[in-house]
């Protein structure tokens, strides 16, 4: 890697940060220099990525950065929207690519921040108190960024009662209960608007159990790879379906609704799997860094009630070596080779790394705000710190391709892509974070200090406490 391709880092993030510098005017400023020194923040940085750790680290001013990020309109949308049609437009994004849906809670402390609420966080595996966001990626070999994303607001707090938290919070006053399904069929719908190219959709099985979600995307021609629970009742062939004809002795009004008319029963998926016809093969499915994925995979075509009537799908059954057994369902053409199919569920995989990457890497973790607009301006902004990424990624593949003689040299068929940490640490090397002398720490340490005892006095001015009515209490 020549030292002029490190070097050009900081042009291609100068350069990214024009193409997109018109997306965060508004009416009445142009908030892009703020959009730069926070977008090299959380590239640069590889802790406190707070508002205030951003600002610090930058030299920039902490009211300023808050301020755009919180209370500032501009559009988190109109990023997202044009780094979609950014990729639509890279000749070698253009076939073969695949869209990754998934959901991904955060711990927090209290309900004081938007969407938060009890419910399932699924990196601990239990219901807890927590914010959850709906996230779409893009893949495509190893090209993967988010493209877009939805904060997920639990039903209850659209009650009347929450009115005044959703004002103090910024939730949109048209905002109105969406399930992730709704969330994630929306952006799907937008995404294809904006052209973004894909071959077929990947869910886990909270998206392919419904199956209204699978019939719409089936409806709107869209091929899908859809995960789903081991109790998914499939029928192994047709079932004569319709409305029966109601009995002359029968009492109450005629049937009218259609169901099944066979006597076949419905079978689990994962009685399939153990059915002695289902047939087994071992698939070397692509290479990996520790060797390659190798798992036993099983696909037969069956029958479900997916668009209120019989639908044929492929059911695909993968066995991991642990014995692991995971399912899923999939409407690609009836003639697909398991193999394909067997690709095309491990790419879900990727939607894994991608937000992986976004909370360590980019600083999702670390983010702490409450309102919902700000959630929105950092999913923007690490949206487009992931494509900056993917770009640097595939335009370094292109333009410096690797030595063959590497393969013989080390004794390996892959050498390993570059990853997101990398990239990050050749941009610090090129553009390396502002090293404080002793005299401007301690300048930082007492602003910091004064600003906390304003901040103290400021709230117990507003609102004084028992504790500070009992001081002032002569008895």
């Amino acid at each position: 890697m020549p030292p002029e391709a490190i070097h050009s880092l900081v042009d291609g993030l100068v350069e990214l940060w024009e193409r997109f510098r018109h997306c965060f005017w508004t009416k009445t400023r142009d908030q892009s220099p703020n959009a730069y020194h926070y977008l090299s923040g959380l590239l640069r940085m590889v802790e406190k990525r707070t508002f205030a750790g951003i600002g610090r680290t930058t030299e920039q001013s902490i009211d300023s950065i808050h301020h755009f990020m919180t209370n500032s309109p501009w559009s988190g949308k109109d990023v997202c929207d044009q780094v979609q049609v950014e990729i639509a437009a890279t000749p070698e994004l253009r076939s073969g690519g695949m869209l990754l849906l998934d959901e991904s809670a955060d711990a927090k402390a209290g309900d004081e921040t938007a969407g938060a609420g009890r419910q399932r966080n699924g990196r601990l595996g239990k219901v807890d108190l927590c914010q959850v966001g709906v996230f779409l990626s893009f893949v495509k070999a190893d090209t993967w960024t988010w493209v877009d994303g939805e904060l997920y607001l639990p039903e209850h707090w659209f009650a009347a009662k929450w009115a005044g938290k959703r004002e103090r919070l910024g939730i949109p006053s048209d905002r109105t209960f969406k399930t992730k399904l709704e969330f994630g069929w929306d952006m799907i719908q937008h995404a294809v608007a904006n052209g973004l190219p894909f071959e077929a959709v990947a869910c886990d099985d909270l998206y392919g159990r419904a199956d209204w979600f699978r019939a719409k995307l089936a409806g709107a021609g869209l091929v899908y790879m859809a995960d789903v629970p081991c109790t998914t009742q499939v029928y192994l062939t047709r079932s004569a379906f319709g409305v029966p004809e109601t009995p002359p002795d029968h009492r109450g009004p005629k049937y009218k609704l259609p169901r099944v008319l066979s006597d076949e029963k419905p079978i689990a998926v994962s009685e399939v799997a153990e059915l002695p016809d289902t047939q087994w093969q071992c698939i070397r499915v692509r290479p990996t860094e520790r060797g390659y994925l190798v798992a036993d995979f099983a696909a037969r075509l069956v029958w479900t009630l997916r668009d209120e009537k019989p639908t044929e799908e492929w059911l695909l059954v993968r066995r991991d070596a642990d014995g692991d057994h995971r399912y899923a369902l999939s409407n690609v053409h009836a003639e697909t080779p398991v193999e394909d199919l067997a690709w095309m569920h491990s790419q879900r995989y990727f939607v894994e790394r991608s937000i992986q990457d976004a909370k360590s890497e980019m600083g999702w973790d670390e983010f702490q705000a409450q309102k919902f607009r700000a959630w929105e301006h950092q999913l923007a902004l690490t949206v487009l710190a992931s494509w900056f990424i993917a770009q640097t990624k595939l335009r370094w593949a292109q333009e410096y391709p690797r030595d063959p003689e590497l393969y013989q040299q080390l004794d390996v068929d892959l050498l390993p892509a570059l990853s997101v940490a990398n990239v990050r640490e050749l941009l610090r090397a090129v553009m390396p974070l502002p090293q404080l002398s002793r005299d401007e720490a301690a300048d930082q340490v007492v602003k910091h200090l004064v600003n906390r005892s304003r901040s103290r006095k400021s709230r117990v001015n507003k609102k004084p406490s028992r504790s500070n009515h009992r001081a002032r209490d002569p008895a």
